[in-house]
């Protein structure tokens, strides 16, 4: 199973929910960098060999991104995107547009999940998703709150998701029926609002002490 986790609009929690994902899945999985975040997000410190951007970059073979992965678990890999800070703004750092590249990382990842019964769970963040790679997942979950601004945006994107995750917030007008209305698409989990997954990101304690209001609201996704 390949899953694209995206926002239309920044503070969604698209990296911790794509990180859950991985982490709460009974099957090894694989996590993919496409935001620069995940490292930070799981306490891990900033990596220091090249990833999956300076693959995109470049014309080396696709079998050379195995040797890119970094350990999480004993069943949980991370493919990190590693554009540092020093390189915002660089070609390092750039989103690769070359869209016969996004379509061979599309194909490797599905072949990695094949051979492996693996799921991959790739964040995108705020980005648009490359259509190549949304043509190559099983599914693409929109990670959104309630929010009128975010629906806005997410409406005028031109990728459709297949489902959303919904972040509830106390004291917001719309609810779960008002984001499936808006765009067209079911509510797949929605994860309520607690303060215990900040502590956890901020301790950088997430990959080894998931909370448990992830693991339930996300058990049927994950499952």
């Amino acid at each position: 199973m390949v899953t694209l986790c995206w926002a239309a609009k920044g503070g969604s929690g698209t990296t911790v929910v794509a990180a859950a994902l991985a982490l709460a899945s009974p099957r090894p999985s694989l996590l993919v960098d496409l935001d620069g975040e995940l490292p930070a997000v799981l306490g891990l410190p900033a990596p220091e060999r090249p990833g999956v951007v300076e693959w995109l970059h470049s014309d080396t073979s696709v079998d050379h991104l195995a040797d890119l992965l970094i350990d999480i678990g004993p069943r949980t890999w991370l493919l990190p995107w590693r554009a540092e800070a020093s390189e915002i703004g660089t070609t390092a750092s750039a989103w690769p547009t070359d869209q016969a590249r996004w379509a061979t990382l599309g194909d490797w990842l599905r072949d990695w999940s094949a051979q492996w019964g693996c799921d991959v769970c790739i964040d995108v963040g705020t980005r648009i998703p490359p259509e190549p790679l949304v043509a190559r997942s099983d599914r693409s979950l929109l990670v959104t709150r309630p929010c009128y601004l975010s629906l806005r945006r997410a409406v005028r994107i031109p990728v459709r998701p297949t489902g959303v995750i919904l972040v509830d917030e106390p004291g917001r007008g719309l609810g779960a029926r008002d984001v499936e209305h808006a765009l067209g698409v079911p509510v797949e989990a929605t994860m309520g609002f607690d303060p215990a997954v900040s502590r956890a990101v901020d301790a950088g304690l997430l990959a080894s002490r998931l909370p448990r209001v992830i693991t339930r609201a996300l058990r049927r996704v994950a499952a």
